[in-house]
């Protein structure tokens, strides 16, 4: 006789942990059993099948982890961790009432953003700024609210594509703009700008390769002398500078700036240099929420502004509250408050000793060997930050996959040498448990 299944009520009593909701439990139950009625399953019961489809979503469900790859703005894991402080303005925010648009002082309407938007003209030098969701939707709305249908001049070599398949020719396309490429893919000069440049030329468009670099034979047009060329012809230049370096000197860090900033363009030297708008993310190198910046003239500030897909892009509340916080943070000249610098400027022999800890208390057989931290999130392609390495060597696969089942997961890389793990995106208070996990994986 073939065995029954059990009733779904049953199946889901027995597979409730109290975490999952019990509506998506008897969802699971509801279809393993009809899939075993019908010789789908693939399991030899439908409680082994439902444990297994709950298991995966527990590890979809949103929670903290421990991010040991060495990327520290990893897209995949969150980009920037926020401040202490800065989260709990979110909080703050999130959990009651705020003046979001509410001006205490009149007891009228206010405007959304305008602390967070002075803080941040205030420090990269720019008559006015804007916030909105994110730094695609802040190019997004300086296309369409500039450009209309017109025509926007940009670098072949800079129609890029990022995480996600994020396309710039895409996107400008979806706003209306008619692109018009300049130059070859290595090389684009500033008479390629003026010669495209016509009466139908709505704005001159300067985009960062954020997630590469090109080497060897290239030339491109810098920021000033496209500033001077716009001027020149009476067309906004707007550089797309994607990471959020607010300022090249960064005096928010004790000493001079780390030399893997290198090349990587700053918001306030950019708007010195004569650039009319740029854009920024918030949770890049800026080290706050997910945020787009525009800061540059009043008077274009102004047209974006009352563009109809402002609204659209607009940011909420919370995250404003976050990114007035991580301002207030730079404007004090506290870099060690975000944790972004905070652990890009961790010294090496600091990192050395804390990784020999980690291998001493695991008992495993690894070493200490020399490497490199990423900033990531598409910063400063192409630089590391010199980082020392945990390399545990012939243990690679599995043990990667045990510590992603932990508790918290603990995300490193697997390599040909073995498993890697680096801890400069790890708080200290975290080294304990990445030294338990070590040992049971690689036990």
């Amino acid at each position: 006789m073939v065995p029954q299944p059990p009733s779904v009520d049953a199946l889901a009593t027995r597979l409730d942990d109290g975490v999952l909701p019990k509506p998506l439990i008897v969802e699971v139950a509801r279809r393993v059993i009809a899939e075993w009625r019908e010789g789908r399953g693939e399991n030899a019961s439908p409680e082994e099948a439902a444990r297994e489809q709950l298991a995966r979503l527990r590890r979809l469900r949103p929670g903290r982890l421990i991010n040991a790859t060495g990327v520290l703005l990893h897209t995949n894991l969150g980009r920037a961790p926020l401040s202490t402080a800065a989260a709990a303005a979110e909080s703050e925010s999130s959990t009651g009432y705020s003046a979001l648009e509410y001006d205490l002082g009149s007891g009228g309407r206010g405007s959304r953003g305008a602390y967070a938007q002075k803080l941040a003209a205030t420090l990269s030098g720019a008559e006015d700024t804007l916030v909105v969701n994110n730094n695609a939707g802040a190019l997004f709305l300086t296309l369409a609210a500039l450009a209309g249908s017109a025509e926007v001049v940009v670098s072949r070599g800079e129609l890029i594509e990022i995480g996600g398949s994020f396309r710039l020719p895409e996107l400008m396309a979806a706003s209306g703009a008619r692109m018009v490429e300049v130059g070859t893919t290595n090389r684009t000069r500033l008479r390629d700008y003026r010669r495209a440049c016509g009466p139908h030329t709505a704005l001159i468009l300067k985009v960062h390769p954020s997630n590469y670099r090109v080497k060897g034979f290239t030339e491109e047009a810098d920021y000033p002398s496209l500033a001077r060329l716009a001027a020149d012809l009476d067309i906004p230049f707007a550089a797309d500078l994607g990471s959020g370096l607010l300022d090249a000197r960064t005096p928010w860090l004790d000493g001079p700036p780390p030399v893997w900033l290198a090349d990587e363009p700053p918001a306030r030297q950019t708007i010195a240099a004569g650039a009319d708008l740029v854009m920024f993310s918030g949770d890049k190198l800026l080290g706050g929420p997910q945020a787009g910046v525009i800061a540059g003239r009043a008077r274009l500030i102004r047209r974006l502004a009352e563009h109809p897909a402002a609204r659209a892009l607009r940011i909420d509340g919370a995250r404003l509250g976050a990114l007035a916080v991580t301002l207030e943070a730079y404007a004090r000249q506290a870099g060690q408050e975000i944790p972004f610098w905070r652990m890009a400027t961790i010294p090496y022999e600091t990192l050395d000793e804390r990784c020999r800890r980690v291998i001493a208390t695991s008992v495993v057989e690894a070493a200490v060997e020399p490497g490199a931290s990423l900033p990531g999130a598409g910063s400063v392609p192409g630089r590391g930050i010199p980082s020392p390495l945990i390399v545990v060597p012939g243990a690679s696969e599995p043990a990667w996959r045990s510590l992603l089942a932990g508790s918290p997961p603990i995300v490193a890389r697997r390599e040909d040498r073995g498993l890697v793990l680096d801890l400069r995106a790890v708080e200290p208070t975290d080294d304990a448990a990445v030294a338990a996990a070590i040992a049971a994986a690689c036990r």
